[in-house]
């Protein structure tokens, strides 16, 4: 998208069932156009996968696939509060959107694997998918909204350790040229203050997708 910086928004998967998730919603389809794309976490979705397999024991495989669907489930129900998100699977798809003046739905469906590998176990969520995806297509900043009340002059590793991220994306992120945000559900006016302050100059990388299968 020639011109102007790109943003990733991650909601966790925390916030699918509280009422803030329509303002964030609301914000991000109105004010991002041409700038945001969204990226969902599982939620309660995500969370079925974990009580099916501590019933059934399948393997991380198994419900790292289950879990990727999990993702798109609530992407699909961000689009049917946020008519106005556009969903896409690829980078390209991305450019395309945000070319348009559009804000994206990331559906990770590239995600779902016939093999196991450093990404198919639980501690590798979406928020790791979200820091992949920034990376991807070179966004400006990665943003993370959490549900919890979040702690002033915390720094990724903490969050790491309270569990506020997984260690994964520490990982992924340590050598990451976009700067990274956690959120509180209510810092909404944080949000639109990096919105207006999004600088401009860079785009999303309209290359071919390649995750790893």
């Amino acid at each position: 998208m020639q011109g102007r910086a790109v943003i990733v928004v991650k909601l966790g998967g925390s916030l699918n069932r509280d009422p803030l998730l329509r303002n964030w919603l609301e914000l991000l389809s109105t004010s991002g156009g041409g700038r945001v794309v969204i990226v969902s976490g599982g939620g309660g979705f995500a969370d079925q996968v974990r009580e099916h397999q501590l019933h059934w024991q399948f393997d991380d495989l198994a419900a790292h696939n289950m879990a990727i669907l999990a993702m798109m489930q609530s992407a699909t129900m961000f689009r049917s509060l946020a008519p106005g998100l556009e969903p896409t699977t690829t980078s390209v798809g991305i450019a395309r959107v945000l070319q348009a003046g559009g804000v994206a739905v990331w559906y990770p469906a590239d995600w779902i694997r016939t093999r196991a590998n450093d990404m198919t176990h639980w501690g590798a969520t979406s928020d790791s998918l979200a820091a992949w995806l920034a990376t991807r297509i070179g966004a400006s900043k990665l943003v993370l909204v959490k549900a919890a009340d979040i702690g002033p002059a915390v720094d990724l590793a903490g969050h790491a350790r309270s569990g506020m991220v997984d260690a994964e994306f520490c990982r992924l992120t340590r050598s990451a040229s976009y700067p990274i945000e956690v959120l509180g559900k209510t810092e909404l006016s944080r949000m639109v203050n990096l919105l207006e302050r999004l600088p401009s100059g860079s785009r999303p990388d309209s290359r071919p997708d390649s995750p790893r299968n």
